[in-house]
């Protein structure tokens, strides 16, 4: 089975901008406010529909239920059935995002829902004065959040980041957080749609009216603890594979390559996505299967495949359950 690309699925926001379709060559959406481009999604009404292959034309949540464990792996297969873990995004924030919080696990389900939110954002080429919010940086309780949100001090307690091209931010679920105006970012997370709103500088939606806040909701979910750094810090190097982030929900590396180089799966039980940042490559597998891909465009590794030969000049991220 051939890696497989996506369509992918462009959401109009009132915060996004014109990023996402320059640098995926979308033409006739230049002007569309675009926040998010889905590259690979299983979420129900949102799904992925593969755009090459023999499996052109289906829908992830149809591919996954025909290959099952070649595509998702064994234990994935066990772990999650015919439901796709991962939602990886583009995101392009021409204005500010909401201050919000995503549930854990466990407090999603007891909220009736399949599951919490885990993520990371890996930081593109952004505007020179773009910056993000991640984590408190006081010590404040739950009643000192409500009375901040109610008084618009809420943003006082958040640690504040100027961000450039290849920072990287692990947002487990509890972390408040926003990605601030300028930021074009890759967005890897659980298959998950649940946010809790919690501050959104009194902006109005298209109707004019105040958005939903989810205070309460949100209070419940949020980490007090406060870090020293919510930065992830790592030392970038040419034509290696460089550990992002490691948690139950996804494994991501980059790979910065000018030279060919050959990835080596065979021991993996997993699905790999492969996320270009710039650049453009063939990908070979081990059955001959070759696929070239851009920088812009995401594509889904079946774990069946034990090797891929990359050839080319790229940067990308990979990622995997």
């Amino acid at each position: 089975m051939e890696p497989i690309k996506f369509k992918p699925i462009l959401k109009q926001t009132i915060w996004g901008g014109g990023k996402i379709a320059r640098f995926k060559l979308i033409s006739g959406h230049e002007d569309e406010q675009i926040g998010e481009s889905w590259e690979i999604s299983g979420v129900e009404g949102s799904e992925s529909v593969a755009s090459n292959g023999p499996y052109k034309g289906k829908k992830l949540t149809e591919i996954v239920a025909a290959m099952k464990e070649k595509l998702m792996g064994t234990d994935n297969y066990k772990r999650f059935g015919d439901s796709f873990p991962l939602l990886i995004k583009f995101i392009d924030a021409n204005q500010d995002l909401s201050i919000q919080v995503h549930p854990n696990d466990e407090i999603a389900r007891k909220r009736g829902l399949k599951n919490g939110k885990t993520e990371m954002w890996f930081i593109m080429d952004s505007d020179p004065q773009a910056y993000l919010r991640c984590g408190l940086n006081s010590k404040i309780t739950p009643e000192q959040y409500k009375e901040m949100v109610e008084n618009h001090t809420i943003c006082d307690a958040i640690a504040e980041f100027p961000v450039k091209a290849d920072d990287c931010f692990f947002i487990p679920s509890g972390m408040i957080h926003s990605i601030g105006k300028g930021c074009f970012l890759v967005e890897i997370q659980q298959t998950s749609d649940v946010t809790y709103r919690i501050y959104d500088f009194n902006r109005r939606d298209k109707d004019g009216n105040l958005r939903e806040l989810h205070t309460e909701l949100a209070a419940e979910c949020i980490d007090y603890n406060v870090q020293k750094d919510y930065r992830t810090n790592y030392v970038p190097e040419k034509n290696a594979g460089i550990a992002l982030a490691q948690c139950e929900y996804f494994n991501t590396a980059v790979y910065d390559l000018d030279e060919p180089m050959t990835l080596d799966y065979s021991e993996l039980d997993s699905f790999v996505a492969v996320i270009a940042i710039k650049g453009e490559a063939t990908f070979t597998d081990n059955e001959g299967n070759t696929t070239t891909l851009r920088g812009g465009e995401t594509m889904l590794v079946p774990a069946t495949t034990e090797t891929l030969h990359v050839n080319g000049n790229i940067k990308f991220l990979e990622t995997y359950a």
